[in-house]
């Protein structure tokens, strides 16, 4: 049966949310309006593949603002919310965490409660499908794993550790309890660290493949043996399109990659691959000139290591089991494929990458990293 949905994605043109539009549109004959203030990390370019769908409309606009998200669920008739808006660094919680309050806390409240007077109220969607709020949410809430301790599961204690994470956590149980509470029909999903297409340059993988690229040093936190659980963007999609079309109401699902790496591993892996890039395609060199590759050097040259983030969590990872037996959820088997896929769409789409890098996002690598990265 074909997937009829009016959905209304929050953070559209972020990261994953984008990633989550280019499936819907291609993949699917639901009609999108995408949500999004366009901070720092939202980038309507994201959306360029799709943009001329005449499924998809887009609306520069805040989550916190009552009246606007009023407005979209009533003129578009909207039957199912999907909820990525959040600000997601763990860097900037640290340093400025009332954003992270305001939006994550906040801005899901606002929709909740927008979903709770319509769709609870006169307004119940006209489309013939049950309503859904489908909440995008964070490993990082059930806090820092021992190194022999078993992954994650969905009934696993809180226990957030940044300013960031605190704030996914407050906002999970504010979902929580207006199903509990209002019986609005909820389902929430907890990813581990996404890369793939469109990454925001703060992040570790893009980052360390763009300042690669510009022969900069590439930064690691203090002895680089902190273990995350990577999960490609794609694989993620696969697994909120699976929550949206047969999970249970008022449940909750990991969605994880199974494969749980040291960032100092991942980082040299990532550098190995660019090399192999310019032995592959010498004239990577003549656009990369400043890389170490384009002069016979090797990328890893590039890694410095500098002083470990305030509460920094050691490990994070996630036992899928429940998606996997649930959903028929599945992530990609090979991450190394995945990675170096990832590095190639970095090589082919560096007039994207290079107009992020403007002059606030420098600021923020050497107020994070320290001024003596070059």
């Amino acid at each position: 049966m074909a997937d009829t949905r009016r959905m209304l994605v929050t953070g559209g043109a972020g990261f994953i949310g984008a990633n989550f539009v280019h499936d819907a549109v291609e993949n699917s004959d639901a009609n999108l309006v995408v949500l999004d203030a366009l901070t720092y990390a939202g980038n309507v370019a994201r959306l360029e593949p799709v943009v001329g769908s005449p499924r998809l409309a887009f609306v520069h606009g805040d989550i916190v603002d009552r009246e606007l998200v009023d407005r979209l669920l009533a003129a578009h008739d909207i039957d199912t919310i999907v909820h990525f808006a959040a600000e997601s660094h763990v860097d900037r919680s640290i340093h400025a965490p009332e954003a992270f309050i305001r939006t994550n806390v906040l801005g899901t409240h606002v929709l909740l409660e927008a979903e709770r007077s319509r769709w609870l109220g006169t307004g119940f969607p006209t489309s013939g499908r049950d309503p859904r709020f489908h909440h995008v949410s964070t490993d990082e809430v059930y806090g820092s794993l021992a190194g022999d301790a078993s992954p994650s599961v969905e009934s696993d204690p809180y226990a957030p550790n940044s300013p960031y994470s605190a704030s996914k956590a407050g906002s999970d149980h504010l979902v929580r309890a207006y199903h509990h509470t209002y019986e609005l029909p909820v389902t929430t999903s907890h990813c581990s660290n996404n890369f793939g297409p469109y990454q925001f340059p703060e992040k570790l993988i893009p980052l360390v493949i763009t300042r690669g690229l510009q022969g900069r040093a590439l930064p690691v936190y203090g002895d680089g043996r902190h273990r995350r659980d990577w999960l490609y963007v794609k694989d993620h999609v696969q697994g909120i399109r699976l929550v949206l079309e047969c999970g249970r109401v008022g449940n909750t699902y990991n969605i994880g990659g199974e494969h749980e790496w040291a960032n100092i591993d991942l980082v040299r892996f990532l550098c190995r691959t660019i090399d192999v890039a310019f032995e592959r395609e010498p004239s990577l060199a003549e656009r990369f000139p400043d890389a170490p590759p384009a002069g016979g050097g090797a990328c890893a040259d590039l890694i410095t290591f500098v002083d470990d983030r305030p509460g920094h969590d050691r490990r994070y990872s996630l036992n899928i089991s429940q998606a996997r037996e649930e959903l028929g959820y599945a992530p990609e088997p090979d991450i190394e494929r995945a990675l170096a896929h990832t590095v190639d769409w970095y090589l082919a789409h560096e007039d994207w990458w290079r107009g992020v890098l403007d002059g606030s996002y420098r600021a923020w690598v050497e107020k994070n990293y320290g001024t003596e990265l070059t």
